[in-house]
């Protein structure tokens, strides 16, 4: 069991993550936290992992044509209800372009 008052606080990122979390299953999405030190993850689709810290920040799915570099969006940690918006539409283009087919049912007999 552990005491409240002796229970390490929660760095600012992994309760960011958490908030994201929460704030995603109105979209219907599940989404996995990553806890780190000073950085924690939320791991939402295939290609689609938010990093949680001062911000969220996550692929947008682009390179620049500039520096050929990866494009990324981010939003506040403190807005998590907009990242939730902005990563859920990030969420459902990716679905469209590539659904998870589910998992063929397991046959036969264990080894």
């Amino acid at each position: 069991m552990i005491i409240r008052e002796l229970a390490k606080p929660r760095h600012p990122a992994i309760r960011a993550a958490y908030r994201l979390r929460r704030e995603l299953e109105p979209y219907g999405i599940a989404a996995d936290v990553n806890e780190g030190t000073g950085l924690a993850l939320v791991s939402v689709w295939v290609h689609l992992v938010v990093w949680c810290g001062p911000c969220y920040l996550w692929w947008a799915g682009g390179v620049s044509p500039v520096t050929g570099r990866y494009t990324y969006r981010y939003s506040p940690a403190d807005d998590p209800v907009t990242a939730a918006r902005r990563v859920a539409d990030r969420y459902f283009e990716l679905n469209r372009a590539s659904p998870i087919l589910p998992a063929p049912p397991i046959t036969g007999w264990p080894l």
